[in-house]
């Protein structure tokens, strides 16, 4: 049974979620409002019992974590290395869903000797864009009105990102609404406004054409009916006829909760092996 823990990271209070022995594997959720560790309480037990030592902390701004006043996904990366430190922890395999797949992707670039492996989930802005697909990704987890939502728009909210509605309880929807207001809604009203007022790199290249620059083993996991997964991955494979890519069938973004079974073994298994 996973424990809940607060330690402090870089002056923050940061909650984590803690369960199982073995290589030490971070589960970093999403960047929508709502999102918290929770999103992993139901594959904790799986995941320990296949011998990881799973660890699932609320991200600054999310959560019952403190907020940050720096509130960019650069922050967010940064954070998941003092999180390392704090937690004594040299390497780390990352399993990054949503916007966190980029954060795990950018810290198998940059720091490779902290990871261990990368399993991504469900991250669009991972896949090449489709040629007809407009703006693209630039707001990739930042889901949500300008107003604090209702658990009626929440439960509307997680019906879009899962297959199996049958997922969608009473007591999920009451998580994550509330994990949708306050604080976290503040700190989703300036993720909003930093987007909306900041200038946006044209010198750098996105990330799904940096994937030949990760030097760790990585795994890349998606929902065949999440938006256009199915046709963006074939893209995918086309640019990297290598990459470890895997649609699940009758799952949508979030994976974990559609097919939680098929999502701990390939998880598992890729993270155990060798």
């Amino acid at each position: 049974m996973a424990t809940e823990r607060f330690i402090d990271v870089g002056g923050l209070r940061t909650r984590v979620l803690e369960e199982g022995s073995g290589h030490a594997t971070l589960l970093l959720h999403g960047a929508s409002l709502g999102s918290s560790s929770d999103v992993w309480a139901g594959n904790l037990d799986a995941l320990a019992a296949r011998g990881l030592r799973v660890i699932a902390p609320d991200l600054p701004g999310f959560g019952e974590t403190t907020n940050s006043a720096d509130h960019s996904v650069g922050f967010r990366t940064r954070f998941v290395l003092q999180l390392l430190d704090a937690l004594g922890i040299d390497r780390a395999h990352v399993v990054g869903h949503s916007q966190s797949g980029q954060i795990a992707v950018t810290l198998a670039i940059g720091h490779p000797e902290r990871i261990g492996k990368v399993v991504v989930l469900g991250t669009a802005s991972l896949l090449p864009p489709l040629p007809d697909s407009g703006a693209g990704d630039a707001a990739e987890g930042d889901d949500g009105n300008m107003e604090e939502p209702t658990p009626i728009e929440v439960r509307r909210q997680l019906a879009e990102t899962v297959f199996n509605q049958t997922r969608i309880t009473a007591d999920a929807v009451a998580i994550r609404h509330r994990m949708s207001i306050g604080k976290n809604f503040d700190a989703f009203l300036a993720r909003r406004a930093g987007k909306s007022g900041g200038k946006k790199a044209t010198d750098s290249k996105p990330l799904w054409q940096r994937l030949d620059e990760v030097k760790v083993p990585m795994r890349f996991i998606y929902g065949r009916q999440d938006r256009a997964a199915e046709r963006r991955a074939t893209l995918a494979r086309q640019r990297y006829p290598g990459l470890d890519l895997h649609l699940i069938d009758r799952c949508r973004h979030l994976v974990q909760w559609d097919t939680p079974t098929e999502f701990a073994a390939l998880t598992a298994d890729f993270l155990t092996a060798g």
